[in-house]
């Protein structure tokens, strides 16, 4: 990890992975999970465990789900000009 990102001003500072993932799974489902990040933990028998067991242990997995993440924070900012979402 690198020293950025422990810092405040991180996006994903104080957001933990489990949060991460039910967010994007309640704004998009599993399927479009699967679609965008195509790992098995995605398309066959999703659950909140396995998946963030898998992407524990999985950097590069992780990575893809935390970048999609703060893709839509910043998204979210820029529609409502709101500098301290989430």
């Amino acid at each position: 990890m690198s020293p950025q990102s422990s810092h405040p001003k991180d996006p994903l500072h104080g957001i933990t992975l489990k949060k991460i993932l039910e967010t994007l799974v309640e704004r998009h489902g599993w399927k479009k999970l699967a679609d965008e990040i195509q790992i098995r933990c995605f398309m066959f028998d999703p659950t909140i465990n396995s998946s963030l067991k898998f992407l524990r242990q999985t950097p590069w997995a992780r990575r893809k789900v935390e970048e999609w993440y703060v893709r839509e924070l910043n998204h979210f900012e820029k529609v409502n000009g709101d500098s301290s979402a989430e």
